[in-house]
């Protein structure tokens, strides 16, 4: 890809982090994103030691207000948006069912199925006049099976899936793609949160078929590609990254 123009929600740590320094290694122009400010101007610092232009606006993808205002500096800064990868997600509150409550599911799917709604509203409003751009949320192997203990990240995550198709369809007209990349378990810090203890994680690990979580930069290359012209003619799908956790 040529010098995309890419923002990243949620880019500040695990996966989000290593998307944009793979970005930043394709010589893409970049805009991060997510709610700490030294984290922020760190990142922006170590991409732009690639020799690439980055900008980092803090936000809540919780709140609108914040979402249009990432996309106004977005387009203010570099005047149009290639790409966007929705990453911002929180595993929410473990636990069984019978104790969830309405605030667990506020603060499950307001980060995972309302930020990535109002990402994508405000994303597309800009791609469609473009009549180009690609779209990547992030999902999860829960988005399309059940886990015990984990109910409200696993039906946020099926939400992503259906959002996902769903605008792939409405955007196909103007020449916008959107897909969700699913990851397995990967070696990040929302992995230990999930598991809660090293005999938890391994045992997750141990139903992995190549017997290894997965590595942040694994889940990049594969929202780059699916970012890039070399997956031109793929749209609405959910592409499984997970060491081939869901091939059984």
């Amino acid at each position: 890809m040529s010098k995309p123009v890419v923002l990243i929600t949620g880019a500040l740590t695990g996966i989000g982090r290593a998307t944009a320094l793979a970005f930043a290694r394709e010589g893409a122009s970049l805009v991060v994103s997510g709610r700490h400010d030294d984290a922020g101007r760190e990142l922006t610092a170590e991409l732009r030691s690639h020799g690439v232009e980055a900008e980092f606006v803090r936000a809540d993808v919780r709140r609108e207000s914040d979402v249009s205002a990432l996309i106004e500096q977005t387009i203010k800064r570099f005047g149009r948006i290639d790409v966007a990868v929705n990453n911002a997600g929180t595993e929410g509150v473990p636990g069984p069912l019978t104790e969830q409550t309405a605030e667990s599911y506020a603060a499950t799917f307001d980060t995972n199925v309302l930020g990535v709604l109002l990402s994508m509203k405000h994303e597309l409003r800009v791609m469609q006049p473009q009549g180009s751009g690609s779209i990547v949320n992030i999902s999860s192997t829960m988005g399309s099976r059940g886990a015990p203990n984990a109910s409200l990240y696993v039906a946020s995550k099926h939400a992503v899936e259906g959002l996902t198709k769903s605008a792939a369809l409405e955007a196909a007209a103007f020449g916008v793609r959107v897909n969700a990349i699913a990851p397995g378990p990967i070696e990040t810090a929302m992995l230990d949160r999930f598991t809660g203890s090293a005999d938890r994680k391994a045992g997750l690990v141990a139903g992995i078929p190549l017997k290894r979580a997965g590595r942040p930069e694994e889940l990049a290359d594969a929202i780059v590609f699916a970012a890039s012209s070399k997956a031109s003619f793929i749209t609405g799908q959910i592409i499984s990254v997970n060491g081939g956790k869901t091939a059984a």
